[in-house]
């Protein structure tokens, strides 16, 4: 029997196929593998490490959620500071000869219970609306932040203070607060809605970011920089703060379009904005006695109110799932 041939007569190796149908390759004395410079995102030698809001950022650029609110909320902002740029008539001009009447050229949403333009007011309605939600939010926002996370820093017997003045806000029903409160006032701007707002809106903003500050401060850098001799203001504004912000926009976000719909509300019980403020609630207001004969009254501000209460609310839930670490 003749001898069979050796795969291994030269001292070579050779190359040869897996099962898997992939090729090993031998390499030669003094070959070396070359190292791809780039690699999978993220995992390249010069890539550098993103931090939370630049991955928020870039999770919320690809959001489609937050792409259609944030169009939305652009443009309310933009028709409440200049409402003449879709609006050229005045809320205030009204004909009571066409008092109910529905679409006319020129007057697409008709005209009130006093012959008012309906497409006029509800442009312009969005200013007050906005101008509510966006200030209540801002100043519930700081004062609840700052009190929260100085209860949540030191602890002790401020924390306990605190503790007990928010449980005792919390058990104030807003609706029969705003009645007693505003009911009281004669100012016809949005500063009484907005200090009402805000008085009453701080506790919930001061227990998020109690809890956020307390969770952050015992992470290991914060403990490193207490070690190292930081002060208290530092660690606050350096280390805590930054990392406890999250859940406190998240919440404020949401918050947000509540407000609006509280102030829609107030006003629809005669306690928020009065005339001759243009509000969505005020119109819906009047318009609830005509729902029958004229319910384009109706349907218009509420529509605005219904769409600008959705895109805060979506916004906030796109923020939060960009900033939830355990929702990636």
């Amino acid at each position: 029997m003749p001898e069979q041939p050796q795969p291994f007569d030269d001292g070579r190796a050779i190359n040869h196929t897996g099962a898997g149908g992939g090729t090993d390759l031998a390499m030669d004395e003094g070959e070396s593998l070359e190292k791809t410079p780039g690699g999978p995102e993220g995992t390249g030698p010069d890539r550098k490490p993103r931090s939370l809001w630049s991955d928020a950022w870039h999770d919320l650029r690809r959001n489609p959620i937050f792409i259609i609110s944030g169009l939305i909320i652009v443009f309310l902002v933009i028709i409440s500071i200049w409402p003449q740029l879709i609006a050229s008539g005045n809320p205030l001009d009204c004909d009571l000869s066409k008092a109910q009447e529905g679409s006319q050229p020129g007057h697409p949403f008709g005209f009130n219970g006093q012959g008012c333009d309906v497409y006029t007011r509800t442009v312009y309605g969005a200013r007050a609306s906005v101008q509510v939600g966006l200030f209540a939010t801002l100043g519930v926002t700081l004062l609840g932040s700052v009190l929260g996370g100085l209860a949540g820093f030191y602890g002790g017997a401020w924390d306990g203070f605190l503790s007990r003045i928010t449980d005792v806000f919390f058990a104030i029903p807003v609706i029969l607060g705003g009645l007693v409160l505003l009911s009281v006032v004669s100012n016809n701007s949005v500063w009484p809605v907005i200090g009402f707002m805000v008085l009453l809106g701080w506790p919930q903003l001061s227990r998020i970011a109690r809890g956020s500050v307390i969770t952050v401060k015992q992470n290991d850098y914060v403990q490193a920089a207490r070690a190292l001799g930081a002060s208290n203001s530092r660690m606050m504004l350096r280390h805590i703060t930054p990392n406890a912000l999250a859940p406190v926009i998240v919440v404020a976000t949401i918050a947000l379009g509540t407000y609006i719909s509280l102030e829609a509300t107030l006003s629809f019980l005669g306690v928020g904005l009065k005339p001759p403020t243009v509000s969505w609630g005020i119109d819906i207001s009047s318009a609830a006695a005509y729902v029958r004969n004229a319910p384009h009254m109706l349907l218009w501000p509420s529509g605005a109110l219904a769409i600008t209460v959705l895109a805060f609310i979506m916004l906030g839930d796109a923020v939060r799932d960009a900033l939830d670490p355990k929702l990636r």
